[in-house]
């Protein structure tokens, strides 16, 4: 919870040097709210290790295929890399382009999840024959 906090301040710290900067600054301040995205995602990926080693233990407790743990880690992946691109397309005043990347974004997590959709599909499909 530590580097939480501590990535927090550091937006915040970033966030108080754009607005000092101002158009001044423009590239600047860009290229620091573009270094402290990284920064903040980085801090955001090293509580990840107990995500995947839940999934791990849920993988092995429920006897979940491995494929399609990894769809749901691909498509929240995906997910994340949209909202961070269409916020900094939004922050840089190019908010249609933001809104292109969250429909690219739905659109392929829709398709990373398509094995997911078939398997379920069949699940339901051998649970109305056994009716």
């Amino acid at each position: 919870m530590d580097l939480y906090v501590k990535a927090i301040a550091g937006v915040l710290i970033a966030v108080m040097l754009c607005l000092a900067l101002g158009n001044r600054g423009k590239e600047i301040t860009v290229l620091l709210a573009i270094t402290v995205c990284v920064m903040a995602v980085a801090a955001g990926f090293s509580y990840l290790s107990s995500v995947l080693d839940f999934f791990s233990q849920l993988q092995d407790l429920i006897g979940l295929d491995h494929h399609l743990l990894n769809i749901l880690l691909k498509a929240v992946g995906v997910g994340l890399m949209g909202e961070i691109a269409g916020l900094i397309c939004a922050d840089g005043g190019q908010a249609t382009l933001g809104r292109a990347v969250q429909i690219l974004t739905a659109a392929v997590i829709l398709w990373i999840s398509l094995p997911l959709y078939t398997e379920i599909l069949s699940l339901i499909k051998t649970l109305l024959e056994s009716i």
